[in-house]
């Protein structure tokens, strides 16, 4: 389980590393990965650009792969998102796949999720596990705080444009032309390492250089007591097309299974 400093730093900085948390279960993610790119789902993204790698991910699979559903359903990670929620329970919201293999220069643009998700209330949780040895020069980075300050900034697609055709997001400023402006945060990690991160906290990956090693991780994003639905102008991400709630319904259904009450 977190302990209280990791839980506090999670609370005020937006996010922390879990060491071996998850060491006993990376064969089992590995192997649902390898599943899930040879079989990839509705929802998958698969960035195969010329001399630049390739970049895969997909969201959504927990159904139809027996290793993702054993993982949420019986791995730790409910008691730990609930613990550094603040929660009674935890409940799935979705499990994400990021796979970059290696040489791939392709990076992930800084970004926060929650603007992106059908997802209103503040507790909430993503847990992003290592698969393979991530040095720190091509590491998932963090705006420290950046999930305190109050402000939501436009969802892009990964082709730079709007997610949504009309929103009232601000302008996500150019963090890596004023690096030292910020507290980032970043660590290296080994496989089965975890890092916490909240919904709202801005965060941003580089590509990955390695000559051979591949950077597979495996996300899954928890939602707390408070979570209600939320209705954006246009197609979330996942976008949930069989959901019936309405705005401001609490976040509950077969969509969202309860995994710890």
């Amino acid at each position: 389980m977190p302990t209280p400093s990791e839980i506090e730093q999670f609370r005020t900085r937006g996010a922390a590393a879990l060491r071996g948390v998850f060491s006993d279960w990376v064969e089992t993610l590995r192997r649902g990965i390898e599943k899930n790119m040879a079989e990839p789902g509705p929802f998958a993204r698969d960035y195969n650009e010329p001399d630049r790698g390739r970049f895969f991910n997909d969201y959504c699979n927990w159904r139809k792969i027996d290793e993702y559903r054993e993982f949420l359903f019986h791995s730790p990670a409910a008691e730990i998102a609930r613990s550094l929620m603040g929660s009674t329970g935890a409940r799935l919201f979705h499990e994400h796949v990021l796979v970059k293999e290696a040489q791939t220069a392709i990076p992930t643009p800084w970004h926060h999720d929650q603007p992106y998700y059908c997802v209103d209330g503040k507790q909430n949780c993503s847990l992003w596990i290592a698969l393979d040895p991530v040095p720190r020069e091509t590491a998932l980075e963090f705006m420290a705080g950046s999930h305190l300050s109050g402000k939501w900034y436009r969802p892009l697609r990964f082709n730079n444009q709007p997610l949504y055709d009309e929103d009232q997001f601000e302008t996500l400023p150019d963090i890596d032309a004023h690096r030292d402006e910020f507290e980032i945060l970043g660590w290296d990690t080994e496989p089965g390492d975890a890092i916490a991160f909240h919904f709202l906290t801005l965060h941003g990956a580089p590509g990955n250089s390695a000559p051979l090693t591949r950077r597979r991780a495996f996300s899954s994003r928890w939602l707390g007591d408070d979570a209600t639905f939320a209705a954006r102008r246009g197609r979330t991400s996942p976008p949930f097309p069989d959901c019936t709630l309405r705005h401001g319904d609490r976040l509950e259904g077969p969509d969202f299974p309860l995994i710890l009450s």
